[in-house]
């Protein structure tokens, strides 16, 4: 079977190819990735093997110096002027033949220069093509390399496996279900980011990876107002007595190096929850205060409770669907993991500028599982999550598990859930993450929508992207909404013929949602202004919270002072508290402000916190950040 690189004859027996990698399990064993298929190929031994592999890279080479020959197109070295025509027009018309003689001397003068520059030109243009294929190589830029045992070099790209349809083809030679398993979940990892780079390289490449200007999303119009003209005066908030943080305190030790890779290598297939890393892989907010981010533009949400109200309901649908990409803008250049939530740690945030009021219970250790209930102004929103992590060395993929739900004064409820989110390079390169899937914003009544969270592949100049659409009960298109989740939404209404504009095009594209502006002062940890403001305690605030607040955290609050070896000591303390959680929840322990109506149904608040908050009663909060009391244990 002949095995073609870079497609340029498209028979019948060519596949084109994308990388090949060797088995590291298997010294017989070796991978062949197209667009579309991964291709599980064994041979006889490992010579064999080699053989291939050799062939493979010798094929590669060939393909792409005929390509790049094919592409660059060389400029004569000898390239010959007449000015016999202009000559003899010129003397007909009565020019002087000394005239004739010195503009004909000007005109070779000229052409040789320009001669001269063209050749530069095309010899800088020829040394860029090869200067860029070897930076593609070797991955010289922020990625840095990784070689095989056999010295073949790849580098990473992070490559979108979600449309690899598997295709295996096996030798005769039986496998059990075990190897089979275990190559299947080898290949999995490495296709995500690892892929042989010393591709085909013309000019359409030469748009790719940092070297590239991005492309830009079509300018829309960017008219804040929805079509109604409603004012922000629906939304006013009340005025604060203090101000809030806009950054962190300065950190009090150096921060020490870890290697990420000693710490997790013997932790590969296993659940990252379980995963007990140092502080320094941490950001100073835990999971419940991760949840509170999501109400950052909750605004939108009193958009929504007021157009509702006017009667609009397409633009309620819409700043609702606005609302829920919204959460992910936060998750851009976080690179930190927040703190697991003890068993029954609380936090709440009360926003009265925002007006809103936000409380979240950590309600099961084992599956961890995070509640919260928010209230605004018209609206109510709940929901708990449950994540199912999974860690393959290179790559976390985090699939949430949990129905969020948003219901207004009105009666009008809209449920949907969140969408999956990888995590790539851990070990090798810069460290990002992706949402990609889809999410089904389902209303009780006259709209619904659906957003496609579009995954990044290698080529992807335009990454983050979503789309989508709202339509009516009868499942008719009424407008189209475009984005990114980490800068703007905006949507369109449906063409006179009744089909749905294309937002990315349309020049009467409205905003539906644009992300704040980050903080000026940047720390490692990238977060937002609103969640540096998370773990404030205001003033008058820590004589109001509960002992289980997270606030009280003390490895989380030393992390964020900077007190990197106290924070240490304090975790791998609570690590040690934790583990009696579990025992705590066989023995019938329950949370204490959320109920399940049933045995897996969703948890709900029961109500009473703000109540006791306000008179100051929090009889029956254990000390979760002390030190463990087994006596108090039975009472928990």
């Amino acid at each position: 079977m002949f095995l073609g690189g870079l497609g340029l004859d498209k028979e019948a027996d060519c596949i084109e190819i994308s990388s090949f990698r060797e088995s590291r399990s298997d010294d017989r064993r070796f991978y062949i990735f197209t667009a579309t298929k991964t291709l599980h190929l064994r041979t006889n031994s490992k010579k064999d093997r080699n053989a291939w592999i050799e062939a493979l890279t010798s094929t590669r080479n060939l393909f792409y110096s005929r390509l790049l020959n094919y592409n660059l197109s060389v400029l004569p070295k000898d390239l010959s002027l007449s000015t016999e025509r202009l000559k003899k027009k010129l003397l007909e018309e009565g020019v002087s033949e000394s005239l004739v003689n010195e503009c004909e001397q000007i005109m070779l003068s000229e052409f040789s220069e320009f001669q001269g520059q063209l050749r530069v030109f095309c010899e800088e243009r020829s040394t860029l093509l090869d200067t860029l294929r070897q930076l593609e190589a070797a991955n010289i830029e922020t990625e840095p390399s990784v070689t095989h045992d056999n010295g073949y070099r790849l580098a990473k790209h992070p490559f979108s496996s979600s449309r690899r349809e598997k295709y295996t083809v096996f030798s005769s030679t039986e496998f059990s279900d075990e190897i089979d398993k275990n190559e299947v979940e080898e290949v999995s990892d490495e296709e995500i980011s690892y892929f042989d780079t010393q591709e085909s390289f013309h000019e359409l490449i030469i748009s790719h990876g940092s070297i590239a200007a991005k492309s830009h999303m079509g300018r829309l119009t960017e008219s804040a107002e929805p079509h109604n003209n409603m004012e922000d005066s629906f939304f006013e908030s009340l005025p604060l007595d203090f101000e809030r943080r806009t950054e962190l305190p300065d950190p009090l030790e150096k921060e020490k190096s870890v290697s990420l890779w000693s710490m997790i290598k013997d932790n590969v297939g296993k659940d990252l929850t379980r995963v007990c890393l140092p502080v320094y892989f941490n950001e100073p907010i835990s999971s419940l205060q991760k949840c509170c981010e999501d109400m950052e533009y909750s605004n939108l949400l009193d958009k929504a409770y007021e157009y509702g109200k006017a009667g609009d309901s397409l633009q309620r649908i819409l700043n609702v669907a606005a609302f829920a990409v919204s959460g992910y803008a936060s998750s851009k250049g976080r690179q930190c993991k927040p703190f697991n939530p003890l068993l029954g740690e609380t936090y709440e945030a009360d926003f009265p500028d925002k007006g809103i009021r936000f409380f979240s219970e950590k309600v099961s250790h084992h599956p961890t599982i995070i509640a919260c209930h928010c209230e605004g102004k018209g609206w109510k929103f709940w929901g708990d999550s449950n994540l199912r992590t999974k860690f393959w060395g290179r790559s976390i993929q985090l699939d949430p598990v949990g129905v969020l739900t948003l219901e207004f004064d009105d009666g009008e409820i809209f449920q949907w859930s969140k969408v999956t989110t990888s995590i790539y390079n851990l070990i090798l390169g810069k460290l990002y993450c992706d949402h990609h899937g889809v999410m089904h914003i389902r209303g009780n009544r006259q709209f619904s929508s659906r957003l496609r969270f579009k995954e990044q592949s290698i080529l992807d100049r335009n990454p983050h992207l979503v789309d989508g659409f709202v339509e009516d009960a009868s499942g008719k298109k009424v407008a189209t909404i475009y984005g990114k989740w980490d800068d703007s939404l905006h949507y369109s209404s449906v063409d006179g013929d009744g089909r749905p504009k294309e937002c990315s095009k349309s020049p009467d594209a409205s905003l539906l949602w644009k992300k704040n502006t980050p903080p000026v002062n940047v720390t490692r940890y990238n977060l937002t202004s609103f969640a540096i403001t998370l773990n404030e305690i205001t003033p008058g605030l820590q004589e109001k919270l509960p002992p289980t607040d997270s606030r009280f955290r003390p490895d989380q609050r030393h992390l964020e002072n900077g007190e990197y070896d106290k924070a240490n000591s304090e975790k791998q303390r609570l690590e040690r508290r934790q583990r009696m959680s579990r025992k705590l929840q066989e023995c019938g322990w329950k949370p204490r402000w959320f109920q399940q109506e049933s045995e897996n149904g969703p948890y709900e608040y029961v109500g009473g916190y703000w109540e006791s908050r306000n008179e100051r009663r929090w009889d029956g909060c254990p000390d979760i950040f002390g030190e463990f009391n087994r006596d108090a244990a039975v009472s928990l």
